[in-house]
C-alpha cells in the first residue's frame, strides 16, 4: 500500500460528538463500507471530494471542520 495521506481528519471525534454514532452508521449514510470509513478515518485512505462532503454533511458541519491539510512550511 502506499504512503499515508497527509490529510487528517476529526472523524472520530464527530462520531462520538453525534452521540457516539458507529463507523457502520457513518458507512450507510455515505453509502460505504465500515472498511472505507475505518481507512479513512485512520489516514490510510483520502476520500474523493464528493465522499468528504458527504461525510460532512453526515455530521452537519463544514468541510473542514472534518478534514484538514497541513500548509506548507
Amino acid at each position: 500500500m502506499g504512503k499515508p495521506t497527509r490529510v487528517t481528519n476529526r472523524i472520530r471525534a464527530l462520531r462520538f460528538a453525534a452521540d457516539e454514532m458507529t463507523q457502520a452508521d457513518l458507512a450507510d449514510k455515505v453509502g460505504v463500507t465500515r472498511q472505507t470509513v475505518i481507512a479513512i478515518e485512520q489516514g490510510r485512505y483520502s476520500p474523493s471530494l464528493e465522499m468528504a462532503f458527504q461525510i460532512a454533511r453526515a455530521f452537519d458541519v463544514p468541510l473542514d471542520d472534518v478534514f484538514q491539510y497541513p500548509k506548507e512550511k
